[in-house]
């Protein structure tokens, strides 16, 4: 399994760069970060910078959108990005969220996010795709056979699960329960086999918060409270499932209830408050939800869950760092956490006689 982190490009933008440096001496694979630019400081600059601080680690957002970005636009900066610091980038998309809705927006359609799916993976890796009635490409954009940037779609949904098995690299899901997560991979791999796809070639990230405690039932409602904005978050996202698709999901493969019963409480959502700890408008969120969308709790609680997480096929767990503990949560895993999931190679092989 690799681990990422997902940051918010909140000022200043060297304490981000600092991070994702620091998160790659302790091990981790990835550096994501959130693509709201009205709330948050412009995501694409700092993941230069971070890129120019850091060796090996693939950054990208989590996630971007079809909205806020001509789909070109974002092609060309991950292509330029590769071409500076070698192949290095990826590209976590949806439909959108808070990047669109503090303009007054609405998330595009599935429609939509499928085509720009498409486009921003052949233009970002050298190749032609037909663009607004024509034929386009980046003249100047390498192809990197070995290392090309992935898209990976960020869904929920039945419908949005089903786009991502047909054509994204890998899914994000954003929340750590095992039981949601089981019933999304199956949805998604289902989806990748009846397209003719290969299930197994479709990538699977986990992403939600992780804090990690003594142990103690202080720290543990502390760890809730630093990490309870994550249940409104997510329930920003399954309140538009539910409009949609109503509470039982409907059709043959219904949204489980475990995903949809918590937001009965939720009265509106403010984006001013969009992924703060503290923020009002996560009070409906309980202790129940939070201990199983996060990951709380000694290193030992956070190595079964991930192992739980692993035997259903999670490629890759990202943690959100928005809370008040990032350097120990990295240091923690780093030292405690990571560790224990390697796989244990013997230093020593006896040939057979």
């Amino acid at each position: 399994m690799d681990f990422g982190v997902v940051l918010q490009t909140t000022p200043p933008a060297g304490r981000v760069v600092e991070l994702s440096r620091l998160a790659e001496t302790y091990g981790f694979t990835h550096v994501w970060t959130f693509d709201s630019h009205v709330l948050w400081q412009e995501p694409y600059v700092i993941h230069s910078a971070i890129l120019n601080a850091t060796r090996k680690v693939v950054v990208g957002p989590m996630v971007t959108n079809p909205a806020t970005r001509e789909w070109s636009v974002t092609a060309s900066t991950y292509a330029t990005l590769n071409e500076m610091y070698g192949p290095r980038t990826i590209c976590g998309i949806g439909r959108g969220d808070s990047a669109v809705r503090t303009l007054s927006g609405r998330p595009t359609t599935l429609a939509t996010l499928r085509e720009a799916v498409h486009v921003i993976r052949e233009l970002a890796n050298g190749r032609p795709v037909q663009h607004r009635g024509q034929t386009v490409r980046l003249p100047w954009a390498r192809e990197h056979p070995g290392a090309p940037t992935e898209v990976w779609v960020a869904a929920y949904g039945p419908k949005a699960l089903a786009l991502t098995g047909e054509v994204a690299d890998g899914f994000i899901l954003q929340l750590g329960d095992p039981d949601i997560a089981a019933w999304t991979i199956k949805a998604v791999k289902d989806a990748a086999a009846a397209a003719g796809r290969d299930p197994d070639s479709v990538k699977v990230c986990v992403a939600a918060p992780a804090y990690v405690t003594d142990g103690g039932a202080a720290a543990l409602e502390h760890a809730r409270a630093q990490c309870r904005w994550f249940g409104g978050m997510v329930g920003n996202h399954v309140a538009d499932i539910v409009e949609r698709y109503g509470t039982d999901g409907g059709g043959a493969n219904p949204v489980p209830a475990a995903l949809t019963d918590y937001i009965a409480g939720r009265e509106g959502y403010d984006y001013n408050q969009h992924g703060r700890v503290g923020n009002t408008h996560a009070d409906f969120v309980p202790d129940e939800v939070v201990d199983r969308f996060c990951l709380l709790g000694s290193p030992a609680e956070h190595v079964a869950r991930l192992r739980d997480l692993q035997a259903l096929g999670v490629d890759q767990f990202a943690l959100y760092l928005q809370h008040d503990a990032k350097e120990q949560t990295l240091r923690a895993y780093g030292d405690l956490v990571l560790p224990a999931l390697a796989e244990q190679v013997p230093a020593l092989s006896r040939e057979p006689a």
